[in-house]
């Protein structure tokens, strides 16, 4: 005796609700890293665990050439990494800095506008402890 085969229409599948596959996560605490470079100002934010949640450069951001190392272009950076965490309900962050270029005072400073509150802030700008070796003497 074989066994019947089911069939399935498709009205019953009709009225299911489609959820997006990804949910959106909670993030109440946060790493905001901040690297200023003399041609680029990229800031990555990151969950305490270290996930990277969003990213966001000055290229990305549609500057180009010279126009990226400049303050400008840093706080735009600041303000488009830092819009998507809010909405995710980011509200304490730790900022991390490295190194010395313009846009690392204009990334700060669009940090503080965001409404997201510091609980410390470091530099993490590397300095040599005795560097490279010098070049030879000149002979004259």
């Amino acid at each position: 005796m074989a066994k019947t085969i089911r069939r399935y229409s498709s009205f019953r599948f009709r009225n299911r609700r489609i959820r997006s596959r990804k949910s959106a996560r909670k993030i109440p605490k946060g790493i905001i890293h901040v690297q200023a470079s003399f041609s680029n100002t990229i800031v990555t934010v990151t969950d305490v665990g270290g996930r990277v949640v969003t990213s966001a450069s000055a290229g990305a951001c549609g500057f180009k050439g010279r126009r990226r190392g400049t303050p400008f272009a840093a706080q735009t950076t600041a303000e488009n990494a830092i819009r998507t965490v809010v909405t995710q309900g980011m509200n304490r962050a730790v900022v991390l800095v490295k190194g010395v270029g313009r846009g690392r005072d204009a990334a700060l400073r669009a940090i503080c506008r965001s409404g997201v509150r510091l609980h410390f802030l470091r530099d993490r700008t590397p300095l040599p402890h005795n560097g490279c070796r010098p070049p030879k003497k000149r002979r004259t």
